[in-house]
């Protein structure tokens, strides 16, 4: 059974440039194995109420402005799974968690992201599961423990987000710049928090982490931590780098 996955997908141009956490998530398919499919809850996939994707063919959106002409040249399209999209559907709203569907929408570049590097010859079938940034923490954790079951049948779960998301003061130049103090206590506290599995702790973090609201002035880069960690079980940290400063690229497994 494939674990949940929460992803650091760092900035869009982050497959045009080399850094560890690049070099970690290359090679994070081959590790894992491939799944029948992959469902993921991206951060920049924002809707009112719970939505899943369920194109039959993914098109790839390039939800940025201001990059690289090669970036908008990447195409990821692997096909959807419309059956299994329906089923996950169904398992949010028998939790409680009324659930639509979605034919139109396509790939953001949180979910094409990383799973482009992972999974590189777009044949897996893959679709997305909204968030709702106004129903905080615990709302997420629930829509883990919702889509929970797929994993059984070998569905791949990935929240893509970041650890932290402090923009303003991101050093846009230097990609090696090294994280502030700020960073470090906020990364330390949640992932001491994950590793004791202070599941009330973790759903109260902007209350009790350092830092918290300088790390994440919005709530929606972090929510994806809380679809795994809802869909899986014990936390395992699979890979941690800074990128610009203020960008942590931690990721996750939740088994």
């Amino acid at each position: 059974m494939f674990p949940a996955l929460f992803l650091s997908h760092g900035a869009p141009t982050l497959p045009l440039v080399e850094a560890p956490a690049t070099s970690f998530l290359h090679g994070l398919g081959e590790r894992l194995g491939r799944p029948k499919a992959i469902i993921i809850a991206s951060a920049h996939w924002l809707t009112p109420a719970p939505m899943v994707s369920s194109t039959a063919r993914n098109g790839t959106i390039h939800d940025f402005y201001g990059f690289p002409r090669e970036l908008y040249e990447i195409r990821y399209e692997p096909p959807g799974d419309p059956v299994l999209a329906q089923r996950a559907a169904d398992l949010l709203t028998a939790a409680g968690l009324d659930c639509g569907t979605d034919s139109t929408q396509g790939l953001d570049h949180g979910a094409w992201v990383p799973v482009r590097m992972m999974y590189p010859d777009a044949d897996i079938p893959t679709f997305q599961v909204s968030l709702q940034p106004h129903l905080g923490p615990a709302h997420h954790f629930r829509i883990g423990q919702a889509l929970a079951p797929l994993r059984q049948e070998d569905v791949l779960i990935v929240g893509s987000g970041a650890f932290t998301h402090d923009l303003a003061h991101l050093q846009r130049w230097d990609i090696d710049a090294p994280p502030p103090p700020d960073v470090i206590a906020f990364a330390e506290w949640f992932d001491t928090a994950l590793m004791q599995q202070r599941v009330d702790d973790l759903l109260a973090y902007r209350r009790l982490a350092p830092f918290a609201e300088r790390q994440h002035p919005t709530d929606e880069h972090l929510l994806p931590l809380y679809v795994a960690m809802g869909a899986g079980g014990v936390a395992e940290r699979l890979h941690a780098s800074t990128m610009y400063g203020n960008l942590r690229m931690d990721a996750y497994a939740f088994a």
